[in-house]
């Protein structure tokens, strides 16, 4: 199905301006846009039909897939997804226990019996339709305010997703682009049964830790090989022994060829939410607010968890997923900061602002629209005055196990009262296997006194703010001092059941009179919340909807002014399929420094010092030494290659995707960006905009020489060394 972005219903012409001054490395351009910058992408190196990028049932795109929340790619006809170490860390978190370390360890999977089953609420995703519904979604909105405008496109939403996944093992969801200016209905195949194959140690995997996070040069083998399956009749299906292995569309087929500087090199994958058309007031709250206190809770919380579990081996493997995630999350917000001061964006973005409201004078209608964006900014205003109390209830809800199965718990005997479509996204049928796989999965991360001590250092925090900011229900539960904290939280959790798997499910089944009726401290801890936060819903969803309703005159002011300036515009990223094209490029970071795109296992040899997380496998140094690299060797080099630097557009979410070449051949597997790119979220800067990859040569290398795999090998059709 090809499909091209159609022209947007608003007042102001919303043309995107695609010319030959858009940067051939800037933009994650949607599928259906790619032939209407065919030149670019043409002058940039690719050789391939632009036309068929569009196509989302035809090769490269029907093998991207998106995989665990991130990205990744079949690469076998048998289902076999390759994706990063980190992007597939909770399932090897998940299959590891003490005595059986998959972490440390690494694991192959002799045969297909062997491969292990995923957490259950692991999913791989292939999208199989994108089209465009902006008029269905905005039908009822129409004159509608707040949380009236807000209730109108949910509603719709609802009605074409669950119109979408009345066939069979279809995912759907409806994208918002350009801040609700444009609505796109997105198909997914829902793949539910996903197994570990082979993964390395992490002292491959992960080859520098946080120290390297986010740093180049990089040497880790970021990657691991997960198969999906289904049922005998090829559709999807829970885990059984009896399922077969998937047989995509298509699948990607490894380079065999070496690469090199200025190499083409294109992109495809799923990233997060980029936020590069805000409005300047919120790009100053994110340098001034946002980042400095999301700095200092993250560290916060991990020094807490790896406190409390430091002297207990069975906490530390069931948090080390969650530890993972918090230290990722915390360099990244550390690096934006950074990047965001270093680029100066705020007055950047400001002094771009007030060029386009200077330009937006001189138009029709600048009255209207301005007025629109000046109600905006009052809505953004008044978020400001709870934002500290809204950043813990939130990490309390989402960093817990217990508390957060016991809140779902509640939540779910309450939206079951109401007819399906007026359910709350999230507690609908169509979502209760995920959080049925939730409930299973949750005793594996979780140690009550770790969960304990995260609450206690959340809510002294809380405890601490100004009055104003407190909710009467979080003090009834919670207390208002440190020993009316600990002191509910001891019996809270000394009185609950929830720990184990079979009640968790049993409470989940329950009704509310059921629930009432419970003599389980955390489910009536819960249930004396709940209004709470459904009122702090309530107020949010209010405030969504006004912007959801203001923000597109904002947008159609930003797009019209870009055009008019010669610059072309894509959508800020929504987890939707995208792609980046550029190519293999080095960097000048500062005076005096260069970055050389490419990285040798000598540099393995080098930052190693038989410590975390510079602990190379004696298997993996001793390989280094024979210098056995057969066809995986760089010439020009001379050794063999782990990683290497691209230009292309990236951010959080593009984790395992697929990095291809001009014929549409696999080369690498996108795992990171440079410190000095990590504000790409928020402003894309050229200078220091750059994407790391592990080099598929590496992968070859190890699953030929270090940790062997031969099966695997002649599965992806490549030779054996």
């Amino acid at each position: 199905m090809r499909r091209r972005l159609l022209s947007l219903s608003v007042s102001i012409p919303l043309a995107l301006g695609l010319n030959s001054a858009a940067q051939a490395d800037e933009g994650m351009w949607m599928p259906s846009q790619l032939p209407d910058i065919a030149p670019q992408l043409k002058a940039a190196g690719f050789r391939g039909d632009a036309r068929d990028l569009a196509e989302l049932a035809k090769p490269p795109m029907n093998a991207v897939v998106k995989v665990g929340g991130a990205s990744g790619a079949f690469v076998s006809k048998d289902g076999l997804v390759l994706t990063n170490h980190h992007v597939a860390f909770g399932v090897i978190q998940y299959n590891s226990k003490p005595g059986r370390d998959l972490i440390q360890d690494g694991y192959i999977a002799a045969d297909r019996a062997a491969e292990l089953p995923a957490n259950p609420d692991y999913r791989v995703l292939v999208t199989t339709g994108f089209d465009r519904i902006t008029d269905r979604i905005l039908a009822n909105a129409s004159g509608k305010q707040g949380r009236a405008y807000f209730d109108a496109v949910d509603a719709a939403t609802k009605a074409a997703v669950a119109e979408c996944e009345r066939e069979p093992g279809t995912r759907c969801s409806v994208a918002n682009m350009y801040y609700g200016t444009d609505f796109y209905l997105v198909r997914q195949l829902e793949l539910r049964d996903v197994r570990l194959v082979y993964a390395p140690p992490n002292a491959i995997g992960n080859y520098g830790g946080e120290v390297d996070n986010f740093v180049w040069p990089r040497h880790a083998g970021d990657f691991t090989l997960l198969r999906a399956y289904v049922g005998k009749d090829g559709k999807p299906a829970d885990f059984s022994p009896d399922n077969v292995p998937y047989v995509p569309p298509a699948h990607l087929q490894v380079s065999t060829r070496n690469v090199k500087e200025g190499d083409f090199a294109m992109l495809a994958g799923y990233p997060g939410v980029t936020f590069r058309h805000r409005m300047a007031s919120e790009f100053a709250n994110q340098i001034d607010w946002q980042l400095p206190s999301r700095v200092a809770v993250y560290q916060q919380m991990i020094d807490t968890i790896e406190g409390t579990a430091a002297k207990d081996e069975a906490a530390r493997v069931a948090y080390a997923s969650q530890v993972r995630s918090l230290k990722n999350n915390l360099k990244r917000a550390q690096g934006e900061l950074d990047g965001l001061r270093r680029s100066d964006a705020a007055r950047v973005r400001r002094e771009d602002e007030t060029a386009m409201f200077a330009w937006l004078d001189k138009q029709p209608d600048a009255a209207a629209t301005r007025a629109d964006i000046a109600a905006a900014q009052a809505v953004l205003d008044a978020g400001v005055a709870t934002r500290d109390r809204d950043q813990l209830i939130a990490l309390v809800q989402s960093q817990t196990q217990l508390l957060r199965a016991a809140l779902t718990v509640q939540r779910l005997a309450s939206e079951r009262s109401k007819p399906d479509a007026q359910r709350e996204t999230g507690y609908q049928q169509r979502d209760e296997v995920l959080i049925t796989g939730q409930m299973k999965q949750a005793q594996r991360r979780y140690a009550p006194q770790v969960e304990k001590a995260l609450l206690t250092q959340l809510l002294s925090q809380y405890q601490a703010l100004p009055a104003a900011q407190h909710v009467a229900e979080f003090d009834a539960v919670f207390g208002t001092t440190q020993a009316q904290l600990k002191q509910k939280l001891d019996a809270m959790y000394a009185g609950t059941q929830l720990g184990e798997e079979a009640n968790r499910l049993a409470a989940m089944q329950a009704d509310r009179a059921t629930l009432a009726a419970s003599r389980d401290t955390l489910l009536q801890a819960a249930a004396t919340l709940m209004p709470a936060l459904l009122r702090l819903d309530d107020e949010a969803k209010a405030s969504a909807g006004e912007l959801l309703r203001l923000r597109p005159a904002y947008m159609r002011a930003l797009i019209a002014f870009r055009k008019s300036q010669g610059r072309a515009v894509y959508p800020d990223a929504n987890s939707t399929l995208r792609v980046s094209y550029g190519r293999i490029s080095a960097m000048d970071p500062r005076d005096g420094v260069h970055y050389r795109p490419l990285t040798t296992v000598q540099g393995i040899v080098e930052k190693h010092t038989g410590e975390d997380p510079f602990d190379a496998p004696k298997v993996l140094l001793d390989a280094i030494a024979k210098g056995d690299f057969g066809t995986t060797a760089e010439p020009s080099l001379g050794t063999q290659t782990v990683d290497f630097l691209t230009n292309l557009d990236t951010t959080g979410g593009n984790s395992g995707s697929p990095v291809l070449d001009a014929q549409g051949k696999l080369i690498g597997l996108n795992f990171d960006s440079n410190w000095e790119a990590v504000s790409a979220s928020w402003m894309f800067d050229p200078r220091f905009k750059r994407a790391i990859h592990v080099d598929m040569r590496y992968l070859r290398w190890l699953l030929a020489k270090v940790y062997p795999a031969p099966h695997l090998l002649k599965e992806m059709n490549l030779p054996a060394e």
